[in-house]
C-alpha cells in the first residue's frame, strides 16, 4: 500500500487535509502523480509545477510543498503540502 498525504496551510493553521491510497502495480513515480492528481481534484486545485526545489525536497526528505509560485492560477491559501506516509 502506498499512501499519500495531502495538506492545505493558511497562516500556519491546516485548513484541509486528505489522504489517498494507491495500490496499483505502478512506479512510485506514478503512485505520487496519480495521488497528487487525486488530491488537487478533492480540494479544486490546478496541478502545481514541480519546481526544482520541489524535486530535490520530496527525493530527499519524501515531502515537499507547492507555493504560489507551482500554481498558474491564484491560491487562496499559502501552500499545498504532500508528505508520503507509507510505502510498500
Amino acid at each position: 500500500m502506498f499512501r499519500l498525504w495531502g495538506k492545505i496551510w493558511k497562516d500556519n493553521h491546516l485548513v484541509k487535509d486528505i489522504t489517498v491510497c494507491e495500490s496499483s502495480p505502478d512506479t512510485r513515480t506514478h503512485k505520487i502523480f496519480n495521488a497528487l492528481d487525486n488530491i488537487c481534484l478533492a480540494f479544486d486545485l490546478g496541478k502545481p509545477i514541480w519546481l526544482n526545489s520541489n524535486i530535490e525536497d520530496f527525493q530527499r526528505h519524501s515531502k515537499t510543498r507547492f507555493g504560489a509560485d507551482s500554481f498558474v492560477e491564484e491560491i487562496d491559501f499559502d501552500y499545498l503540502e504532500i508528505q508520503v506516509i507509507e510505502e510498500d
